[in-house]
């Protein structure tokens, strides 16, 4: 008994460190910043130009977490090109329902010359297979595919950058 007594005043002092120091490890994690990389948080992500391009990015980024439904084209579910329809009508402007079409009605910027709420445009093998909003600085709101959400990627990600076919400019102005 003597025994446990003197070790226990002799490491007392380190069990209570050691105790203090797990109980932060067991405290639950903490959320990721959900405001990081959005537009306006940043002082270096590109602002869209002009009001319509501003009103595209804050609808599509308003629509951050909303289901993948093939065909979808509302906020119960959105498939690709419905995110960039809704967006776009959203502001005021009218766009074709599919990617491809969304493609031959805009005009080719180089990603060098994109501008927040460009369009771009990927390819799986020799088709036009998806679309994405830009917002500058490489990163993209899109509805990636089925049992996903709309979301955040970039060009970081090998699979996006191997597929990019071009980004496209829609007219804002009559």
């Amino acid at each position: 008994m003597a025994l446990q007594r003197s070790l226990f005043r002799r490491f007392a002092p380190a069990i209570a460190a050691l105790a203090a120091v797990l109980a932060g490890c067991s405290s639950p994690p903490r959320l990721p910043d959900t405001t990081a990389g959005y537009p306006g948080s940043d002082p270096d992500f590109a602002q869209p130009a002009d009001p319509v391009r501003s009103q595209v990015v804050f609808t599509a980024m308003q629509m951050v977490g909303v289901p993948y439904r093939w065909g979808g084209s509302s906020p119960e579910g959105f498939d690709c090109s419905g995110l960039v329809q809704y967006a776009y009508s959203n502001a005021g402007l009218r766009l074709p329902r599919t990617a491809a079409a969304q493609l031959d009605a805009s005009s080719p910027v180089t990603l060098e010359n994109a501008q927040a709420g460009d369009l771009l445009f990927f390819r799986d093998g020799g088709r036009t297979s998806h679309v994405a909003i830009y917002l500058g600085e490489g990163r993209f709101v899109h509805a990636p595919s089925t049992g996903s959400h709309v979301s955040l990627d970039s060009f970081g990600n090998a699979y996006w950058r191997m597929r990019f076919a071009r980004a496209g400019r829609v007219a804002t102005t009559g």
